[in-house]
């Protein structure tokens, strides 16, 4: 928590020092930096929840003009999903999910990848509800789109997402009796299965592990498409989760 801390702390700073200067054209210097200044000082909240709780973590950071300020906002609540249930409230409620899904569909790759964490960290930890409203913002096409990227982290990210949201459309279509997981439905119109297929031939193996496993369980994939498909041998060296899994309740952002 001391290493997110103080991540945080430098992002407010900068924002501080650019609402001071007048170069963050989308606020002013007074409100927002004395805001900024109180949530700094302030020993008594867990300061996290509390950064999601006040103003300064409004709309503004995630629509700066600034490419780094819009990176870092989306890092912050990246860590702030990989928590409780009640963490992925606040972000909802504070109306920060729309913005987060139109970076993941939108910009630039930097800041695209930080928002990737945010939402695929609160489909790991999230209700149902909350899962089943990520879903309805249109969260699915842009992790789709995620899948044919050069970075193996984020396609992980990406497919640990959709796998929640798949697992939860499931879970949906059995209690209503219904034929069709709409959920997938939502994956198919984005391409994403034939991209989940292309993964079949990924040379790293827990890409290739992930990818056949949603194939199977949610679009009916046969062991002969599965044997079809060209087994890596390699894993890749440059792809590590420090112990080489996804951590409990989800992933956290690392913002750089």
């Amino acid at each position: 928590i001391s290493n997110i801390c103080s991540h945080v702390s430098y992002f407010y700073f900068q924002c501080f020092s650019d609402c001071c200067r007048g170069d963050d054209q989308n606020s002013g210097p007074d409100a927002t930096s004395l805001r900024i200044i109180q949530l700094l000082g302030n020993q008594e909240k867990n300061p996290i929840i509390y950064y999601v709780d006040n103003y300064i973590f409004s709309l503004r950071l995630l629509n700066s003009h600034k490419k780094s300020i819009r990176k870092e906002a989306c890092w912050t609540i990246s860590n702030i999903t990989a928590g409780n249930k009640d963490q992925i409230q606040n972000v909802i409620d504070c109306g920060l999910v729309p913005p987060l899904v139109q970076l993941l569909a939108m910009a630039d790759f930097d800041v695209k990848k930080e928002a990737a964490w945010a939402i695929s960290n609160a489909t790991s930890g999230g209700t149902p509800e909350q899962i089943r409203y990520l879903v309805t913002q249109q969260c699915i096409r842009p992790l789709c789109d995620l899948l044919t990227v050069q970075d193996n982290r984020i396609i992980n990210v990406a497919l640990e997402g959709i796998e929640n949201s798949l697992k939860r459309g499931e879970e949906d279509k059995e209690k209503s009796g219904s034929e069709m997981n709409d959920f997938s439905r939502l994956v198919e119109e984005a391409d994403g299965m034939d991209k989940l297929e292309t993964l079949q031939s990924h040379a790293n193996d827990e890409i290739y592990g992930r990818a056949v496993k949603i194939l199977e369980t949610y679009f009916g994939l046969d062991d002969e498409e599965v044997e079809g498909a060209i087994q890596p041998g390699v894993t890749d060296t440059e792809y590590q989760f420090g112990a080489g899994a996804a951590p409990a309740g989800g992933f956290t952002g690392f913002g750089g």
